[in-house]
């Protein structure tokens, strides 16, 4: 087999850098572990910045996403009762957009299809060869067999746990982490949002999230030691708890019903350095994960789906390197600014074990800043609907 660009992994990040690279005539396969049905199946986020949903209209799959998904103009912070607005229109002119990655991924799924991508499942054995050489290649077995696949560059969008950046050599890589002593219980139910706004809530028993997927399908999450595991939790449990944390309005209205998910998530920052290797590139979470508190996982994504597509298609049709060159120093400015956010609203809205008084006078301080700041307001406002590409 041969071919110009090499992508392992079929999550959002593969798959939307395999769509805008065959939309600009350059050629890809797909590799995936997993089965197209267990990709499917996988619940993520759901928030999306506006920048992310330009570029899904640009590769096409912006249809269903404009039809189903809910344009968000503003987030709340809550500190026991008392609540912070904080408008996105108003403070920066923008909006993000609520549409579960899930359906981002089936979107590019059915696009691939039209386009006649090659899509390859259940792969395993993946192994990457010469990259310092202008023809790497790949190793895999599929279905029972042995394969060879010739190609010009890799792109890495295995995750944190794939081949792509263990690939690296170890005196080259550089790995930054931070470990959250907590983790978050989520729990996806066939229930009206708890509010028309995200709600992020600081409560003495632990931070709370009040989410929605639609109109009709919320997403609820709370911090639980690490030590919990989902079986610990009933769905009266996790409804009784999730309402202490939520301002009294809101909890006195909430509607709760059965799970049809729920999962515990720990929590971690961290970033690999470099996101490029010779003719390997690094995309997603193959290079950084960020905690979710910021919504920044999938758009990080894409961010770097912008820069590398931007930057193959320079090479491929303009003879021009220079892009794919500095590729990595480009998306990690933008991942650096994303991780820093994301940390400061984990570290501004959850409680920490020996946190004391002092720590806890300083969350207060910031929310009353955001809360009086239009300058901090605006800050706020510029991270969360994502900074420029």
């Amino acid at each position: 087999m041969k071919t110009q660009v090499a992508i392992i992994g079929a999550g959002p990040a593969g798959l939307l850098l395999s769509q805008l690279l065959m939309r600009a005539g350059i050629e890809t396969v797909v590799l995936e572990r997993r089965s197209r049905d267990y990709v499917l199946s996988r619940i993520r986020a759901g928030v999306v910045e506006w920048g992310a949903v330009e570029l899904l209209e640009e590769a096409g799959v912006g249809a269903r996403l404009h039809a189903e998904g809910l344009p968000h103009d503003a987030v709340y912070l809550s500190s026991g009762d008392r609540k912070i607005r904080i408008d996105f229109k108003e403070e920066c002119g923008r909006q993000v957009m609520v549409y579960g990655q899930t359906e981002i991924t089936r979107d590019l799924y059915a696009a691939q299809d039209v386009i006649g991508a090659t899509i390859l499942h259940g792969v395993e054995d993946v192994k990457i060869h010469d990259l310092e050489s202008e023809t790497p290649w790949l190793s895999f077995s599929h279905e029972g067999a042995e394969h060879l696949l010739d190609c010009d560059y890799v792109a890495g969008c295995d995750g944190f746990h794939g081949v792509s950046r263990a690939t690296i050599p170890d005196n080259f890589l550089r790995s930054f982490e931070k470990i959250y002593p907590f983790g978050w219980l989520g729990v996806l139910s066939q229930t009206p949002p708890a509010a028309s706004e995200l709600i992020y809530a600081n409560h003495e028993r632990g931070f709370a999230l009040a989410s929605m997927r639609n109109p009709m399908l919320s997403r609820a999450y709370i911090q639980v030691p690490l030590t919990d595991a989902v079986e610990d939790w009933s769905d009266e449990a996790f409804w009784d708890e999730f309402k202490r944390r939520l301002p009294a309005d809101v909890a006195a209205t909430l509607v709760t019903g059965p799970s049809i998910e729920k999962s515990i998530a720990p929590l971690r920052s961290f970033v690999s350095e470099p996101m490029q290797w010779h003719r390997l590139f690094l995309c997603g979470d193959a290079a950084h994960i960020v905690p979710p508190t910021g919504a920044k996982g999938l758009n990080l994504a894409a961010s770097d789906v912008y820069y590398l597509s931007r930057a193959l298609i320079a090479r491929y049709k303009h003879n021009d390197p220079a892009r794919l060159a500095r590729y990595g120093a480009d998306a990690l400015a933008r991942v650096w600014q994303a991780m820093r956010f994301s940390w400061s609203l984990t570290m501004l809205m959850h409680r920490f074990e020996g946190q004391d008084g002092f720590d806890r006078r300083m969350q207060e301080a910031e929310l009353a800043w955001l809360e009086r700041s239009a300058t901090a307001r605006r800050n706020f406002a510029e991270n969360y609907t994502g900074l420029p590409y």
